[in-house]
């Protein structure tokens, strides 16, 4: 009886790896992930386009069993200023120990929106400054032939991630940072 339990759980495996589609990072779309700081003499904002990572999943209709792992070069944030990049790479986000943030889990729920149009809420860990933290976060995915559009906003409290809350002209800015990514997948041609 455990024989046929090992060769039934065996195949099962095997034809979702036959059905499922690993979606990698398409590293000439147009790719942003943004973090904006509330400041109280001014707003910034950091952006790169240097996220990498990829989706497994079955399709439209089982977006449930989806797997992920994306991650973003933390030296690649640009603020438009120089010296608050240094400052910001150097002092805050300490990239020299902790050059990347990533989120790693699984689609939970997804929500039908329109064709091709997917609400998701996922699960999972979210890393960065050496601290990994269990997360959910909600999301967007678009449908478009062998390429998923992956949009979602979240917010990152500093911390919880021990990252010390910088200071602008003795003000300090807010501890909570709002974080968007939109970026495409597509799929790996074998």
């Amino acid at each position: 009886m455990r024989l046929k339990r090992v060769l039934f759980i065996t195949m099962a495996l095997s034809l979702f790896s036959i059905w499922a589609t690993e979606y990698n990072v398409n590293p000439e779309a147009q790719n942003l992930v943004k973090f904006i700081s509330d400041a109280p003499i001014e707003d910034f904002e950091g952006v790169t386009s240097h996220i990498d990572g990829y989706i497994i999943w079955e399709g439209p209709k089982n977006l449930q069993n989806a797997k992920f792992y994306f991650e973003v070069d933390l030296n690649t944030l640009d603020t438009g200023i120089g010296l608050r990049n240094r400052h910001m790479r150097e002092n805050y986000l300490e990239c020299d120990r902790f050059p990347k943030a990533f989120f790693e889990g699984a689609i939970v729920k997804v929500k039908k929106q329109a064709e091709n149009h997917y609400q998701v809420e996922t699960e999972g860990l979210f890393y960065c400054h050496g601290i990994k933290q269990k997360r959910k976060i909600m999301g967007e995915v678009f449908v478009n032939g062998d390429h998923l559009r992956i949009k979602s906003a979240f917010e990152v409290k500093l911390s919880d991630h021990k990252i010390e809350i910088p200071s602008i002209m003795f003000f300090k800015i807010d501890e909570n940072m709002q974080v968007q990514v939109d970026f495409t997948v597509q799929a790996v041609k074998e």
